[in-house]
């Protein structure tokens, strides 16, 4: 990918996966996708849960964040805008995401898509691919970066302070 971006980073607890998915939240913007990767257990749940939570709870609201494994998509009102919390696991058709609405909610709203490479060539190109790994210590998560130069530039900040 011509003018992209791509880093590593290592958290070293479950809190620090915490703030830095707070953190990313906070940065985000309808149109924005996140599509999360990683083997079962990688944290991808954990790191959108917090992201979700952090977003509610900047508007002063306390909701629970259930895992979108069964219904597939889960949506929260944020004010002017929706965040789309996709979990793509079971599914089995890649013409399932036009059925869910993914591509509209893709343009309008923030997307969170976990298990995305089910998404197939349906990704946005303008998308942040974040993929999680255990790292050698049980709490310790190991988060890749890739998307479009423009990401660089907008998470310039937060990746200074981690």
């Amino acid at each position: 990918m011509k003018d992209a971006f791509s880093m590593t980073l290592t958290t070293c607890a479950p809190e620090q996966t915490t703030e830095l998915a707070a953190a990313m939240g906070a940065l985000l913007q309808p149109g924005d996708t996140l599509l999360l990767d990683g083997p079962v257990g990688a944290g991808k749940s954990h790191f959108c849960r917090a992201l979700i939570q952090s977003r509610l709870a900047a508007l002063g609201r306390m909701e629970d964040v259930p895992s979108p494994s069964f219904t597939l998509v889960q949506t929260y009102a944020l004010g002017e805008t929706e965040l789309w919390h996709a979990d793509l696991y079971r599914l089995s058709d890649p013409q399932e995401i036009i059925e869910l609405g993914l591509e509209e909610a893709f343009a309008q709203a923030i997307c969170l898509v976990e298990w995305a490479e089910r998404l197939g060539d349906m990704a946005p190109r303008s998308a942040l691919h974040l993929t999680l790994s255990p790292g050698c210590d049980p709490e310790m998560r190991q988060l890749r970066l890739d998307g479009p130069q423009h990401w660089q530039d907008r998470l310039a900040g937060l990746l200074d302070r981690v």
